[in-house]
């Protein structure tokens, strides 16, 4: 909405990429980072049913080759690809087609922060929805000491611009 004597003005809406947009050569860094509770890991793991001592049992984990308990990895995987959301595929995606790949080399602890980055390592239009094209994504996450904790190739399907939702 203008007042009067305002100039007008035009709009910017936050989104995701459209096909088009996304770039080969570009290393996106979603920003900011998310320090991890030890709440954030209690709650993940008990909503998803998971009854891994090693996320909620601090006795037993403390016998264990870390000495502590460990961030749940499901939370590590899902944080990467959330960050991710508001910069590439937010309003712009059809539909999340897989994952290839997901590695976790390193554990997540409480109080680590993760920072979440992607690359694009292929683009194609779909050949059988017009209008869309199929982006495959690399997600790396790091924690504050730029140390990977996870890795997750994800293959998603976009709009194109004009592409009608």
């Amino acid at each position: 909405m203008t007042h009067p004597g305002t100039p007008a003005r035009h709009l910017v809406q936050q989104r995701g990429l459209y096909f088009e947009e996304f770039d080969l050569d570009a290393l996106y860094q979603h920003r900011p980072g998310r320090t991890v509770t030890e709440a954030d890991n209690v709650l993940f793991t008990t909503m998803t049913m998971n009854t891994q001592a090693l996320h909620l049992d601090a006795a037993w984990s403390a016998t264990q080759p870390f000495g502590e308990r460990l961030v749940n990895s499901m939370f590590t995987l899902s944080t990467m690809v959330g960050s991710s959301v508001a910069q590439l595929t937010q309003g712009t995606i059809v539909a999340n087609l897989g994952f290839s790949t997901v590695t976790f080399p390193h554990p997540l602890h409480h109080g680590d922060t993760l920072y979440s980055e992607t690359i694009v390592t292929d683009k194609r239009l779909s050949k059988s929805r017009p209008g869309q094209g199929i982006i495959t994504l690399e997600h790396t996450g790091r924690n504050q000491h730029g140390v990977v904790v996870g890795s997750a190739v994800r293959t998603v399907l976009v709009w194109c611009r004009g592409g009608t939702a």
